[in-house]
């Protein structure tokens, strides 16, 4: 057997070896999880007020955020999710993406397409009993957004979820307030 072959395989076996190591060797966080219960999703659908998110470049400047679900008769969720740019009174954004529940068992994992064919995890990472407050987020942690169904939240119970984001592993120094008005 060629050298080539010994290389790679001591490669293979450094890589399976490591445990959650990011780039740089520091220890990293598994990715995050959706919650382990049941989600009702019909209980789910309407509309959710963003309250904050670590956020995508398209809504680094979002104003009034509503993410809004609808549970299509082929099981897909209709996502409209309008936000205004800039300020109350920038223009308003709206985007259209798919929603494809992965996970079956809980319906708490979610695939969203945005532009065919490629669709992103979205997980319902944290939600209230009363479906009331929740908090959407991605594997790698990179985005997130609290959500509730209302426009503001107590400020209390914004620092529980605050808190409840950096015991999960969020850099919550990232995280953004989305006026709501």
């Amino acid at each position: 057997m060629s050298n080539l072959f010994w290389i790679l395989l001591l490669c293979v076996g450094l890589v399976g070896c490591q445990s959650w190591k990011d780039s740089c060797g520091a220890e990293a966080k598994p990715p995050l999880r959706a919650i382990e219960r049941a989600v009702d999703l019909r209980r789910f659908m309407g509309d959710w007020y963003v309250i904050a998110h670590i956020p995508t470049f398209i809504e680094d400047e979002a104003f009034n955020g509503v993410e809004s679900y609808r549970l299509d008769k082929d099981g897909t969720i209709a996502t409209t999710y309008v936000f205004n740019n800039g300020g109350f009174d920038g223009p308003l954004k709206t985007y259209r993406p798919t929603g494809f529940v992965h996970n079956r068992e809980t319906n708490a994992e979610w695939r969203m397409q945005f532009v065919w064919p490629f669709k992103a995890a979205y997980l319902i990472a944290y939600l209230d009993d009363n479906y009331e407050t929740t908090v959407i987020g991605v594997p790698d942690r990179d985005y997130v957004w609290i959500m509730a169904r209302s426009k503001t939240i107590p400020e209390a119970r914004y620092q529980e979820l605050v808190k409840w984001l950096t015991d999960n592993g969020h850099d919550v120094a990232k995280l953004r307030r989305v006026p709501q008005r």
